[in-house]
């Protein structure tokens, strides 16, 4: 058995308008005033040159239903939900990694 940390990423394959596919990871999801939302980053695999030249992009989605109530993830078009969404978010992966310029200063030191 080993002692180590296994870390298996939530993996989704998504499409976009134009019939691309592209792998992403989701990070987070919460619920913010009755809708699904859902904070994806692009995800390389065993690529991790691509990884390191990739700009951070976080891409926020929210789930809809179809006109049969099949289920989507949608672009959330709206640039005021998107800040709001995208701010809330933001803060909650902030506090799951407790960044802490202060500390990390005076590891350095």
């Amino acid at each position: 058995m080993s002692g180590g940390f296994d870390y298996t990423p939530d993996l989704y394959t998504l499409e976009d308008e134009d019939g691309g596919v592209r792998t992403f990871e989701l990070l987070d999801m919460m619920e913010a005033d009755g809708e699904e939302y859902y904070a994806f980053t692009p995800y390389y695999g065993d690529d991790p040159q691509a990884a390191l030249q990739d700009s951070g992009e976080v891409v926020i989605l929210k789930k809809q239903l179809d006109e049969n109530g099949e289920e989507l993830m949608v672009s959330v078009d709206d640039d005021e939900e998107f800040d709001r969404i995208g701010g809330l978010f933001m803060e909650r992966i902030e506090d799951m990694f407790e960044f802490d310029d202060e500390e990390a200063g005076e590891d350095d030191q």
